[in-house]
């Protein structure tokens, strides 16, 4: 939308940036806004960046990764003092990634379940869009000897999901893994600034944090991503594409698009909506 967990279930795939460390700012030269703020932004397609509004200080703000060129820095500079906004830096790269390990497989990647949904009697595996794109038949194990599914959808770049039939009998709950047990997800939930969330993925397990962004527009070097979630919670290479969501109520929020920085020096993650995959191919949660 523009603007604007197989053995026992879930596993969530994760993407993430370089590590890092605390996030600089870019001193502030933000002058007064001279044209509309999201129009000026929209016209940003420079790879290792991202912008939308933050809620902190009522402003517009653009982020850069450590791949953005003291060129392209310049010229961004430029467009945000434009646009009202602030400049910051996130340290590492802004990317979406898929590592080797426990998930699911595909096309020699790997990544991580996010939800089991269904439309009628067929149920479908909820990941990423960048990891469906590597490959169309998925298995269970990093030998690839146990097939999960095949592929039926993929929306990306602008969106990130898609959806692995299933095809094997194969348990599939409406659950979401917690290193160890298992979490009743009882349906699609909405985010809101500031709202306590974790997210469950096959590299670095559960980690939690805040919702700090919505409708965040995310410029990897594959392509432009929009609408999206952003939280304060970390992410590592294998995490693409599992859940983001609440733990007391059981709820869904989002997928694992991608980020910046680790789970050592901590990071930033941004995460497609749950609902709007559900609505683009009429699904619901078991």
């Amino acid at each position: 939308m523009r603007r604007s967990p197989l053995a026992a279930l879930a596993l969530t795939i994760l993407l993430l940036v370089a590590p890092g460390a605390a996030q600089a700012a870019v001193p502030d030269r933000a002058a007064a806004p001279t044209a509309d703020p999201v129009a000026l932004l929209s016209g940003v397609r420079t790879a290792g960046t991202a912008w939308g509004l933050d809620p902190g200080t009522g402003r517009m703000t653009v982020t850069v990764d450590d791949t953005v060129t003291p060129r392209d820095l310049r010229a961004l500079r430029a467009v945000a003092d434009r646009a009202g906004a602030l400049l910051r830096r996130e340290p590492g790269t802004l990317r979406p990634l898929i590592a080797g390990g426990q998930g699911i497989y595909g096309g020699g990647a790997r990544c991580s379940l996010g939800a089991n949904a269904r439309s009628g009697s067929t149920y479908y595996v909820i990941t990423a869009g960048h990891c469906t794109a590597a490959a169309a038949t998925w298995y269970t194990d990093s030998a690839q000897s146990t097939v999960l599914g095949t592929r039926t959808a993929t929306s990306y770049p602008t969106n990130d999901y898609g959806l692995i039939r299933y095809t094997a009998r194969i348990a599939h709950p409406s659950a979401v893994y917690t290193y160890p047990g298992l979490l009743t997800i009882n349906g699609p939930g909405t985010a809101y600034i500031g709202q306590a969330v974790c997210r469950s993925g096959s590299t670095t397990g559960v980690r939690c944090g805040t919702v700090t962004g919505l409708n965040q527009t995310v410029n990897y070097a594959t392509g432009v991503i929009y609408g999206l979630i952003r939280t304060n919670i970390c992410a590592e290479p294998g995490d693409s594409g599992g859940p983001l969501y609440v733990a007391a109520t059981g709820t869904i929020l989002g997928i694992l698009s991608g980020g910046s920085g680790n789970c050592t020096a901590g990071g930033t993650t941004y995460y497609q909506p749950i609902a709007e995959v559900l609505a683009a191919y009429g699904l619901t949660l078991p």
